[in-house]
C-alpha cells in the first residue's frame, strides 16, 4: 500500500467552516481529488477570518483557512443559480463522494441533495454534516463548535473548579467538536467506500456535530453513566488516575502522567520517599484517587525543591511519562515535531508558499500529505469546469457571474 491509498478517488466538496473541510482534507491527504465548490467572489467563510493573513501577490487569505484546505481544488461556482446547480449534478454523477454541510434540507431547493444526487449515481456516497443530525427535535437548528461544546457537556469539564480563580465552564482551545465530527465523517466514508467494493451501492451518512460531541467525552460519559453523578470541572487534574497533572518545579511547570502503580513506584523513588508505596493511601490508584489531596500535595512540595530539566531526565529514564508545558512555537520547534516534519511549507500554487502543519499519517513509512497547498478561491475553475462545460458554456457562466 501506498500513502495514498484514496488514489483514484473523487470528492466533490460542497462544506464550509471546519467540520466538512477538515474531513475531506484528510481525504486529500490520502490521495483523494478533491474538488472545494465555494461561492464566487466570497469563497468559503474561513476564507475571511483573519487575522491574522496570509499575503501573496495581491492574494489575501485568512490563516484558519489554510488549516483546513490543503490538498484541494477550488472551483467558484455559484449552485444557487439553476445553471450552477445543473454543473454540480454533472459533478456528482462523475464523483465518488460529496460532502455537505448545510442546514437539514438546505441543499434539496437545488436539487443537490443525497435523495436527488444518489438516484443519478446510485454509486455515490453522500455525507451530511449537520448540528444536531437529519431528524429529531432540534434538526431545524444551526450548530457552531461553541455552543455544542457548551450542550454537549463538555464545557462542564473543562476549567477550574468552582469555587477557584478562574472558576468557570471553558471551551477547549481549538474546535473540538467541529474537528472530531469531521475525523468521525472521513472514518464513515472509508467504511462507505469499502461497503461499496462488496456491493455496488453506495451510502448516505448523517453526521452531527452533537453527536459527535457526546461520543467524545470519552471516559466523563462513562463515569457519568456508571456512577449517576455528574463529573466536575477538575481544572487540569484526571477524574480517574492520580498523579496526573502539572506541578510546579523551580523553574516552570512540568506535566508528570503516572499511568499505573509500577510507575507510581518510580515515582516515589525518584522523589525519595519509596514509602509512599507501602502507605494503604496511596499503595493503589484507586487509593490515590481517594486520597487526591494528600497525595498531590507531598509530590508536589518535592517537585518544587528541584529545576524542570533535574525531574524530566529522572522521569523519562525511568519510564515515567513527563514533558514541559510548550507554547505552540515551541511545541512546533521541539525536536521530536522537527525530526518527524510536522511544520511544513507549501509552495507551487497560487497563494505561494504556504506555512502548515502536515498530515500525521504515515503508512509504510511514507507520509499521507496532500501534493497540492491551499488553494485560491476559483483556482482551478478552468481546469475542473472544462471537463464538464463547452468553451462556450463556461465563457456563458463566467459572464453571468455563476462561476469566476
Amino acid at each position: 500500500m501506498s500513502a495514498q491509498p484514496l488514489h483514484g478517488v473523487k470528492v466533490l466538496d460542497l462544506s464550509r467552516v471546519l467540520a466538512g473541510p477538515w474531513c475531506t482534507q484528510l481525504l486529500a491527504d490520502l490521495g483523494a481529488e478533491v474538488i472545494k465548490v465555494e461561492k464566487p467572489g466570497a469563497g468559503d467563510d474561513t476564507r475571511h477570518w483573519g487575522p491574522p493573513w496570509h499575503k501573496h501577490e495581491g492574494q489575501k487569505v485568512a490563516a484558519y483557512f489554510l488549516a483546513a484546505n490543503r490538498g484541494k481544488k477550488s472551483v467558484a461556482l455559484d449552485f444557487s443559480k439553476p445553471e450552477g446547480a445543473e454543473v454540480v449534478r454533472r459533478m456528482a454523477a462523475d464523483a465518488d463522494v460529496v460532502v455537505e454541510n448545510f442546514k437539514v434540507g438546505g441543499l434539496a431547493k437545488f436539487g443537490l441533495d443525497a435523495a436527488s444526487l444518489r438516484t443519478l449515481n446510485p454509486r455515490l456516497i453522500y455525507a451530511s454534516v449537520t448540528g444536531f443530525g437529519q431528524d429529531g427535535p432540534y434538526a431545524d437548528r444551526a450548530g457552531y463548535d461553541y455552543m455544542i461544546q457548551a450542550m454537549g457537556g463538555m464545557m462542564s469539564v473543562t476549567g477550574q473548579p468552582d469555587g477557584t480563580p478562574g472558576g468557570e465552564p471553558i471551551k477547549v482551545g481549538v474546535a473540538i467538536a467541529d474537528i472530531f465530527t469531521g475525523m468521525y465523517t472521513a472514518s464513515a466514508i472509508l467504511a462507505a467506500l469499502n461497503e461499496r467494493e462488496r456491493t455496488g451501492e453506495g451510502a448516505t451518512i448523517d453526521m452531527a456535530l452533537f453527536d459527535t460531541q457526546l461520543a467524545v467525552l470519552a471516559n466523563q460519559a462513562s463515569n457519568a453513566m456508571v456512577s449517576g453523578k455528574d463529573p466536575t470541572r477538575m481544572g487540569n487534574a484526571h477524574p480517574n488516575i492520580v498523579p496526573y497533572q502539572p506541578f510546579t518545579t523551580l523553574d516552570r511547570p512540568i506535566v508528570i502522567a503516572v499511568g499505573n502503580d509500577g510507575q507510581f513506584a518510580k515515582l516515589a523513588a525518584i522523589c525519595g520517599h519509596p514509602e509512599w508505596v507501602e502507605d494503604e493511601r496511596f499503595a493503589t490508584n484507586a487509593a490515590r484517587v481517594a486520597n487526591r489531596d494528600a497525595i498531590v500535595a507531598k509530590v508536589g512540595a518535592v517537585i518544587a525543591d528541584q529545576s524542570s530539566d533535574h525531574w524530566l531526565g529522572q522521569l523519562l529514564q525511568a519510564g515515567i511519562p513527563a514533558g514541559p508545558i510548550n507554547r505552540i512555537s515551541e511545541a512546533l520547534a521541539d525536536p521530536q515535531a522537527v525530526h518527524r516534519g510536522a511544520k511544513q511549507l507549501r509552495g507551487e500554487g497560487a497563494l505561494g508558499p504556504v506555512p502548515m502543519v502536515g498530515s500525521p499519517v504515515r503508512i509504510n513509512n511514507d507520509r499521507a500529505d496532500a501534493a497540492l497547498p491551499p488553494p485560491a478561491l476559483g483556482e482551478h475553475s478552468i481546469e475542473i469546469l472544462c471537463d464538464y462545460l463547452s468553451d462556450e458554456e463556461l465563457d456563458r457562466l463566467r459572464s453571468q457571474g455563476i462561476a469566476q
